[in-house]
């Protein structure tokens, strides 16, 4: 069973506290305004020429930084500590090269040494490690560099019924949890992704964004629009946070 209804929020974690501090947490000053940085196994692309969403909900830098509306958790967050780039594992699908960028709302500063983890299902709508699936396929956590960036190798997730086309992340910085939300897709650039390889016997997502529950709480302001083709994918968005 698929649910995404526990609330946003999490205790803090000593394992993220200390990757925060070993990756030289603090706030990284810059001159103006925020800026973000087929199926198998075909190597995904950088993530750096992505397209993604800033925290203005813009898609692109804004002149001022605003904050990332935070959304539910839900239920299949797991504390594995995974640090690493690459989240494929085992998984069949189309290659997707996400950066993420976290930025203080306050000054529009990038912020390094953050820990960010995401997580989501795959091809088939299956989450690693929970439901009695075993593994931690598409899972991890990657520290921000000095330009508040964090870079993952995973796939283009599948769907599964009643949810948009989703990622979960989670953004730890200073050993806090700052900021708990989903990163969606702009469902045109990606349409012909769900008509190829391993997502072609389940077809495109029955929940467009505009019919999703969760989707509709402030969704629009972390929606990406990945640029490439069936070989692979490029997607970026910047989340803006306020740390205590």
């Amino acid at each position: 069973m698929h649910g995404d209804q526990i609330p946003a929020g999490a205790p803090t974690v000593d394992r993220r506290r200390a990757l925060v501090l070993l990756g030289g947490a603090g706030l990284v000053a810059v001159a103006a305004g925020c800026s973000s940085g087929g199926s198998g196994t075909a190597a995904a692309p950088s993530a750096a020429p992505g397209t993604g969403t800033g925290p203005d909900g813009d898609g692109a830098a804004g002149a001022a930084c605003t904050l990332t509306p935070e959304q539910t958790e839900g239920p299949y967050y797991l504390d594995d500590d995974l640090v690493r780039r690459d989240l494929t594992e085992d998984r069949d699908g189309v290659p997707l090269a996400l950066a993420v960028t976290v930025v203080d709302v306050d000054g529009c500063r990038p912020i390094e040494g953050a820990a960010v983890d995401v997580w989501h299902c795959d091809a088939a709508g299956v989450y690693s490690g929970v439901d009695g699936v075993a593994g931690t396929f598409l899972r991890g956590t990657q520290p921000t560099d000095a330009s508040g960036l964090a870079e993952f190798t995973t796939i283009q997730p599948g769907w599964y019924p009643g949810r948009a086309v989703h990622i979960h992340v989670k953004v730890h910085a200073g050993g806090d949890a700052v900021h708990t939300g989903q990163l969606y897709f702009d469902e045109a650039a990606v349409a012909t992704v769900y008509e190829q390889g391993p997502y072609a016997d389940r077809g495109r997502p029955d929940t467009p964004n505009a019919r999703d529950a969760i989707f509709s709480q402030g969704g629009s302001a972390t929606v990406m629009t990945p640029t490439g083709d069936g070989s692979g994918l490029r997607a970026a968005v910047t989340l803006g946070v306020a740390p205590s």
